[in-house]
């Protein structure tokens, strides 16, 4: 186990400072070093030690400004505001949010560089202000003059413009901005930080500041490191290596440069040789890279990994390191069992936990759940609620509560309904504010969620750590955007908070919390930061990953940026050099694993870095890679051969649907698991959604009424008794509401008005008008006499299984059976009418045996065929429905092409108009008979489709899966 940067500057430091450590404080660029150095400390000497001082650079810069950092929310308000006012636009606050954090960001650069914002954002459009450039160099004015060469009369266009018209505010609001938090004793962190390395009267309480493990340093940091190092206080321990150090032009070289520059004026206390101990990565004699088609296929090598070379049982000094913290899920859920101890220092995203669901969740019940100026709510809404795990913490009486809701199908139930004790009177009770359109609506909403998370955390006695942290960052979000509504800092409308809101979640992580020096490190890069590990798996080790997003996200070009001594890109791809060859340098077994998929943006290319290895270092490098092993989704070719109970199931019956005949023509394994398992196809009754299901079902209900009104008392309807109704639209539109209220909203009572939302409204205005066009078309065949609407029909149908004979029920429900003259012959005739609110057939049909085929089923409609030739069939033989032995005409009637001209709705086979359904009885029953027959024949199997277009929209799909 070799000797790690943190051991060396421990020994050096009780070397020289002794063990009375209390006047000593050692600066680190986070947190996490100090533990281990503590631990080192520990190691090293026996008895008890006073310990020094462990800060980070961040804590140093706050506790010596009279400021206090802000938190992001209310810099990007305070930012905003400032924007607004020197703009003069009115840009909402959700969409300044993001690129309020970029200019937030170039700020802080500016300021933790101590360049000058006035500088920087003068005013490009004079062209002679760069008249005088004395303050610059003489490379800064070339760069400078290249750049503002674009911003010629010569070379402008819309978008230069726009940028201009930006670029002459950005000081303003910098100055602004500033003023504005300063007044509040507040500040953003690189003017805090400004302010501290430009405040020559603070005063540094501590003999000795030891600054640890530090590489590209800004310019606030050099400023105070060199007026402690001219006190007398600074140190330094620096961590390269020699193959850091600039020997050539490679970017990767690019960190060496600067700590070379840094050296010549804060030297490093530790002996380079004794401390570097490695030269060119020579002791890396073998590495190895992996590739993996995906993230998912990169995590299961984990599994493999860790178990051999006793890396499992070598604890803290094992890293898992992330290059893209995106696959944290994937890598805890392949950690093996055997890992007993892992410290996980990457947050767990907040919007992946349970805690985000339920909040959207009662943000969705107070806003779309919640009608406006109502005192009730929708059924769905309420259900999602009062289902969610969060609820029964909020209330004992959710399970109640929806067992009394499904009991009584209340699509709108009332506060008074749902408050039925403490609990779920504030989950449904009023909010205080119903005025959506307000700010203290708002306010009224967020204090809401704060009482139901207050009291979730209160009644939970569970000591799950994601839950309580997840409730924790939850509650603590809720509330800091309560604080800023409450005292104007946020003002917005509902929309623009709630867009804001989702974006906070978005970028909130959860802290793992564990012994940081105990167990299998799990880690981020920048986490690595001046620890060393043996054995080391870095993961998704792409470029954009490994240097991570090295883009110019920034206001300021990288132009400018690079003459006034801004962070570059350079600058970017320079840190992360440093922090991937330093996480090598004294480790002996490296494993580098990247994905070669391209998938969600991901360029699915190594990171430049691996390459350099490749070509640069004295070591092996051994390629493996990972194959998916693909399971194939296909459905199983397995049949269910029937039982003496299947048989039970198929003769209690009554009466065989045309439906279900047409299921098991489609899939017989599908009928089975609908006509004799009784598995119910899922419909979501309490959600008030239209499908195309509820839609047919809407307008088959009003169009009944609607014809039932038209009707004389001889059942006749006439041109006048159509051109009545078509003059009466109130009339329609409440017989629609009528339809709505009993097949939607499942309300029977009379007076019921449904209260409709913005897309159930434009589907009853496609509804009122698909009746009116159905009115159009049945006035120019008046007159003609409803025989029945929504009429039921059945026949008994004998059928030969093996030696003996089986009488099946067969029947449905006509849409409308009437009788009219042809009006080509003058003839009278009966017409069995079928109604589809979708659209006609793209594939004709063209005998027969396609009416029976499981081929095309969906294109050609063939299963509308057969129930309409077998309804036509059953009444056409009927002395009841047709005494006068009419002919008759099966008709499906598709409602969105009745105003082609002449159109006629009659069924067509082999391209001619089936006038005499009695013409293709003796083809049609033969084969009716024989599907029937294999459907009560206990010696045939239900067997699955063999077409899969047929298990596209089948519910039973997942049930026929491998």
């Amino acid at each position: 186990m070799n000797k790690t940067f943190l051991e060396h500057v421990a020994k050096d430091i009780l070397s020289k400072y002794g063990h009375n450590l209390s006047r000593i404080a050692v600066v680190f660029p986070n947190k996490r070093a100090s533990l281990f150095l503590n631990q080192n400390f520990t190691q090293l000497v026996e008895e008890s030690i006073w310990t020094p001082k462990y800060m980070t650079i961040s804590e140093l810069f706050r506790d010596h400004s009279p400021l206090t950092v802000a938190d992001p929310i209310k810099l990007i308000c305070d930012l905003h505001k400032s924007f607004v006012k020197c703009t003069d636009t009115n840009e909402t606050i959700d969409h300044f949010y993001g690129w309020g954090q970029l200019m937030l960001a170039d700020f802080d650069d500016i300021d933790k560089n101590m360049a000058d914002a006035d500088m920087i954002f003068r005013n490009i459009n004079d062209l002679h202000e760069l008249d005088d450039t004395s303050y610059l160099t003489e490379e800064q004015r070339d760069i400078l003059r290249k750049f503002f060469a674009n911003f010629t009369p010569d070379n402008e266009s819309e978008l230069k413009a726009r940028f201009m018209s930006l670029w002459q505010h950005f000081a303003e609001i910098y100055h602004d901005f500033n003023s504005r938090l300063e007044a509040q004793g507040l500040a953003y962190e690189g003017a805090l930080y400004r302010q501290v390395a430009d405040d020559e009267s603070a005063t540094y309480e501590y003999d000795a500041y030891l600054f640890v493990g530090f590489n590209l340093l800004q310019t606030v940091e050099k400023k105070l490191f060199t007026r402690l190092l001219k006190d007398g206080k600074a140190h330094f321990y620096w961590d390269f290596d020699d193959y850091y150090m600039p020997h050539g032009n490679d970017t990767h070289h690019e960190a060496g440069h600067f700590i070379a520059q840094y050296l010549e004026h804060f030297p490093n206390e530790l002996d380079t040789h004794d401390a570097t101990i490695y030269d060119n990565l020579s002791h890396l004699h073998d590495i190895r890279f992996v590739s993996a088609p995906t993230d998912t296929v990169q995590a299961t090598y984990i599994d493999s990994w860790i178990k051999s070379n006793d890396r499992i049982h070598a604890g803290r000094h094992t890293a898992i390191v992330m290059c893209d913290e995106h696959i944290l899920q994937a890598v805890m859920h392949a950690l093996p069992d055997e890992v007993t101890e892992a410290n996980i220092t990457t947050g767990f995203p907040l919007q992946q936990t349970s805690v985000t669901s339920f909040v959207a969740q009662l943000i969705n019940l107070q806003t779309y759940g919640h009608p406006k100026g109502s005192d009730k709510y929708m059924l769905h809404s309420v259900l999602k609620v009062l289902r969610h795990p969060y609820a029964i913490l909020v209330s004992e009486e959710t399970q109640r509560l929806i067992g009394w809701l499904n009991d009584n199908k209340r699509y709108f139930p009332s506060r008074r309904e749902l408050c039925i004790d403490e609990g779920t009177s504030l989950l449904f009770g009023d909010i205080g504010c119903h005025d959506k359109e307000g700010e203290d609506f708002n306010i009224s909403l967020f204090a809401w969620l704060q009482k139901i998370l207050r009291l979730i955390g209160t009644n939970s006695d569970n000591d799950d750590a994601l839950f309580t942290e997840s409730v924790f960052r939850m509650y603590t979000l809720v509330s800091r955007m309560l604080t800023l509504m409450q005292c104007g800092d946020l003002r917005a409308d509902l929309s623009t908070i709630s867009r804001l809101f989702s974006q906070l979640i978005s970028a909130t992580s959860i802290p793992f919390h564990g012994e940081p020096v105990e167990g299998i490190q799990v880690m981020g890069v920048l986490e690595t930061r001046n620890l060393d590990f043996d054995h080391l798996l870095i993961l998704s080790c792409n470029e954009g990953n490994m240097p991570k997003g090295v883009n110019d996200s920034s206001f300021i070009p990288y132009s400018i940026r690079k003459a006034y001594g801004l962070t570059t890109i350079d600058h970017k791809v320079a840190i992360y050099a440093y922090y991937f060859y330093r996480m090598l340098q004294r480790s002996t077994d490296v494993t580098i694993a990247y994905t070669i998929g391209n998938d969600f943006g991901k360029s699915g290319e190594r990171s430049r870095f691996m390459t350099q290895l490749m070509v640069e270092s004295n070591a092996r490098i051994h390629n493996l890679s990972l194959q998916a092993e693909h399971a194939t989704a296909c459905v199983t070719q397995h049949q269910i051969d029937k039982t003496e109970e299947m048989m039970a199931e198929l003769h209690a019956i009554k009466t065989l649907a045309p439906t279900a005949i047409n299921r098991y023509i489609c899939c017989p394994l599908r009928f089975y698991y609908s006509n004799i398992a009784h598995i119910h196809e899922y419909e979501d009754d309490e959600d008030i959604q239209m499908d195309n299901r509820i839609f047919g079902n809407i307008f088959h209900k009003a169009v009944e009424i609607i014809y039932g009104m038209m009707c004389d008392d001889g059942k006749n309807v006439t041109a006048a008794a159509i051109a009545n109704m078509l003059k009466q639209p109130q009339t329609i539109e409440h017989v629609v509401d009528e339809a709505f209220a009993e097949e939607l909203f499942k309300a029977s009572a009379s007076g019921f008005k449904p209260e409709y939302n913005g897309l159930q409204l434009i589907n009853r205005a496609v509804i009122i008008s698909y009746i009116r066009n159905l009115l159009q078309l049945d006035i120019k065949n008046t007159p003609f006499r409803i025989i029945g609407l929504e009429i039921p029909v059945a026949t008994q149908l004998q059928v030969s299984i093996g030696d003996r004979q089986q009488t099946v029920n067969i029947g449905g429900t006509i849409d409308r059976f009437d009788a009219a003259t042809d009006s080509a012959t003058g003839e009278p005739c009966l017409r069995v009418i079928d109604y589809k609110t979708g659209k006609e057939a793209t594939l004709a049909i063209k005998d027969i045996d396609m009416l029976f085929a499981n081929k095309n089923i969906y294109k050609s409609h063939s299963n509308y065929f057969l129930q309409a030739m077998l309804y036509s069939l059953t009444v056409s033989d009927n002395r009841e429905f047709n005494p006068s032995g009419l002919k008759v005409r099966p008709a499906l009637l598709f409602i969105q092409h009745t105003q082609r001209e002449g159109y006629d709705p009659s069924i067509e086979i082999g391209k001619e108009k089936v006038y005499d359904a009695e013409m293709w009885r003796a083809e049609f029953m033969e084969r009716l008979h024989k599907v029937v027959a294999d459907i009560y024949n206990p010696d045939v199997p239900f067997t699955p489709t063999t077409e899969a277009d047929n298990c596209l929209n089948c519910p039973y799909s997942q049930l026929c899966k491998i």
